[in-house]
């Protein structure tokens, strides 16, 4: 097992960090947020996409690159560090995951290649309440159509696609714009935006769903948002750090004090253990193990716990200017809280390895 880069992966990453710190760093959110856009950016998603960043999982039959769940990992990190804005992670990693391993041949020859190019933003509808609870579901089926709600969809006020979790991991496709599909768009905390919805009779397609595949899907979910919250913690951990050696008080620099020493030591030790958890899983996912699941949790627990640390510490260490919003660091602590909670918090993984384990 290798837990570093490979030179084609090494690659991919530098491309998007460039790519992300020149073309949308945290000021495109931030001016997304004042001009009430909500998450919504068309033009920085055509250019992700004619980038191929959309279609990294993707085989190349459909149009993608094929490279893996490690290399889009690199890709999604990157994101994290400037916050981007866009259909990524829901996208790109849940909706295209989703297709490859529960969609019909004809559902995979229709939207992977529109989703590879960005043409189509497709997206998972799994939860109907305020909490993550993947095996309850009340949707009824009949007839080809559904009804029933889904809650807190991620980007679903901009997806043309829907994967809908029924009973028992039955999943069904629904188009964007099918009759009797209601969408409430929400307002969130980190300007992102997102979505309830409601089905009432809605034509649905159903796929190749099963509770086993559902929790493969989620896992590669947990996996790359796990991905996504590193590079939110290694950018604040960063910036946070270079303030502690320029910042002057009582006459010397504040990095000079032991207090705040210890606690960057330990968000640095948190964060390289982080890391390598989620390299970990993204490596599992792409060698096919069988612990893919432990290895999600694990990932998924410890990138909640580390970015919830990184960015308090990041408004805590700057003191009164880290209170303002004039300073970024209040908006990796809102997009830090709603990465924790999606698809289950540290304290719903601590349990669910636990439970893979035996205990």
């Amino acid at each position: 097992m290798t837990f570093t880069l490979n030179e084609e992966q090494q690659l991919l990453k530098d491309s998007a960090r460039d790519f992300f710190r020149e073309q949308a760093p945290v000021s495109r959110l931030r001016k997304q947020r004042d001009e009430k856009q909500n998450g919504r950016d068309p033009d920085l998603w055509r250019e992700i996409g004619a980038l191929g960043f959309a279609g990294v999982i993707i085989p190349e039959e459909f149009g993608g690159a094929g490279l893996g769940y490690v290399a889009l990992g690199a890709v999604l990190e990157q994101a994290g560090r400037t916050l981007v804005a866009s259909p990524l992670h829901s996208s790109a990693l849940v909706g295209a995951s989703a297709l490859l391993l529960a969609g019909t041949d004809a559902q995979k020859k229709e939207w992977l290649p529109k989703i590879a190019s960005g043409e189509a933003i497709a997206t998972l509808a799994i939860d109907e309440s305020a909490h993550h609870a993947p095996g309850k579901s009340k949707l009824k089926v009949g007839g080809g159509k559904i009804s029933g709600e889904k809650k807190y969809i991620a980007d679903g006020h901009i997806a043309d696609l829907f994967i809908v979790a029924g009973q028992e991991g039955a999943l069904y496709l629904v188009k964007g714009d099918a009759k009797g599909l209601t969408r409430r768009e929400l307002i969130t905390v980190d300007s992102r935006g997102a979505a309830d919805l409601t089905f009432d009779g809605v034509e649905a397609e159903a796929m190749n769903g099963s509770a086993e595949v559902l929790d493969q899907i989620l896992d590669r979910a947990r996996i790359g948002l796990a991905a996504e919250m590193v590079g939110q913690a290694s950018e604040a951990f960063e910036i946070t750090t270079e303030y502690l050696k320029t910042r002057k008080q009582f006459g010397q620099v504040i990095g000079g004090f032991q207090a705040l020493q210890h606690r960057a030591a330990k968000l640095f030790t948190d964060l390289e253990l982080t890391r390598s958890c989620v390299l970990a899983a993204l490596d599992a996912l792409d060698r096919g193990d069988k612990r893919v699941a432990e290895y999600a949790s694990l990932a998924k627990a410890r990138a909640s716990e580390t970015v919830h640390l990184a960015t308090n510490e990041f408004v805590q260490m700057h003191g009164g200017i880290g209170m303002t919003d004039a300073h970024d660091s209040g908006l990796y602590m809102k997009r830090a809280r709603v990465a924790e909670a999606l698809y289950g918090g540290a304290s719903f993984h601590r349990d669910r390895y636990a439970s893979l384990l035996g205990f």
